[in-house]
């Protein structure tokens, strides 16, 4: 039986929602979803069975730039773990921002099979100062642009910062700052270490 799902109209509400839940999924090579948890479910508004089978963009809210999911699906396309923050939505219309952690599924030979992605919720701080004000800049790009500009000014936005996207998205959740122009010696160093660190 195909399952047609209608869109929702987005809202300016919060999904409540208990913060301290993980929301987990699986997906195929294509973002198809295998398996949500009930947690996950419970979030997305959605019954179990309008979710399995359908793409893993039935959450996707609008606002989200799509150089965002570019940056994403060619991190893993590549063979390497990630994590992103996303504003999803729910069945009601109502939003519900994460950070997930994108990890490979490979078959014996090493072949990707599909991901697992393990969800957390984000200080709404984080949010608010940060993550918004900058997804809106790359949105309003895009719209204007395209995603290749878009592409451009986020990479232009992290070289500055001297990070790349998951590093930017660490540090903020780590320290609550952005620290742009503002490199100190310990932050230096840390970074050394992990261009330094020995490739899997």
């Amino acid at each position: 039986m195909d399952i047609r799902i209608t869109r929702p109209t987005p809202s300016d509400r919060e999904v409540d929602w208990n913060k301290s839940k993980v929301l987990l999924s699986k997906t195929d090579i294509k973002g198809t979803i295998l398996y949500a948890n009930e947690d996950f479910i419970d979030v997305s508004g959605y019954d179990e069975f309008e979710l399995i089978g359908q793409p893993h963009n039935i959450v996707r809210h609008p606002d989200m730039p799509k150089v965002i999911f570019k940056f994403l699906w060619d991190s893993l396309k590549s063979g390497k773990n990630i994590h992103a923050i996303f504003k999803n939505m729910s069945k009601t219309g109502r939003y519900y921002w994460v950070i997930t952690d994108f990890k490979i599924i490979a078959d014996s030979d090493g072949e990707i099979v599909g991901y697992f992605g393990t969800r957390k919720s984000v200080r709404e701080d984080i949010i608010v100062k940060f993550i918004d004000p900058l997804y809106k800049k790359l949105l309003h790009i895009e719209e204007a642009s395209g995603m290749l500009a878009a592409e451009e000014y986020l990479i232009g936005f992290l070289e500055e910062r001297k990070k790349t996207y998951m590093q930017y998205i660490d540090h903020l959740i780590a320290t609550g700052k952005d620290d742009k122009n503002k490199v100190s010696k310990g932050l230096f160093n840390g970074l050394f270490e992990k261009k330094e660190a020995p490739k899997k």
